[in-house]
């Protein structure tokens, strides 16, 4: 297969990406809808693969993780979440993306009905939480780690 453009493969990351968000905060999703966001959410990670930053890769790996969480599937949500901590640690990715992995690994342990892996990973995620510099992503985290 030609490899694609690279502006158009990064629009197409982005566009998958958001698209996947805007399933995610959808109400009322279908079972049709569940298995599109699925299948969106890895096509957006795939393409991050060939032309993004190691940052996007752990952010498509946490939404990856974050979409199986919600649709009840424990292993490979710890899975995706495990390698978006991974991602973060090899490439010395902070920040909101750390908080976030584990973030992504206490709710697929809330799924998996593990309290106490659940706790301890909201722990590590509330202590990564101090050290995110600005204060609209650390609120928005915070709102996040409150739905775990």
């Amino acid at each position: 297969m030609a490899p694609l453009d690279p502006a158009l493969e990064r629009q197409l990351a982005v566009d998958l990406f958001n698209a996947t968000w805007e399933l995610l905060d959808a109400p009322d999703r279908s079972p049709a809808d569940d298995l599109r966001m699925l299948h969106m959410a890895h096509a957006s990670r795939h393409h991050w693969a060939q032309v993004g930053e190691r940052v996007n890769l752990a952010r498509g790996e946490w939404q990856v993780s974050r979409v199986y969480a919600v649709l009840g599937r424990v292993e490979p949500a710890r899975f995706h979440g495990e390698r978006c901590l991974e991602i973060c640690e090899q490439h010395g990715i902070g920040d909101f993306d750390l908080a976030y992995a584990y973030e992504a690994l206490a709710r697929a342990a809330a799924v998996s009905g593990d309290g106490p892996e659940r706790d301890r990973r909201l722990a590590q995620a509330r202590t990564a939480a101090e050290a995110v510099a600005d204060p609209e992503d650390r609120e928005h985290l915070e709102a996040d780690l409150d739905t775990v």
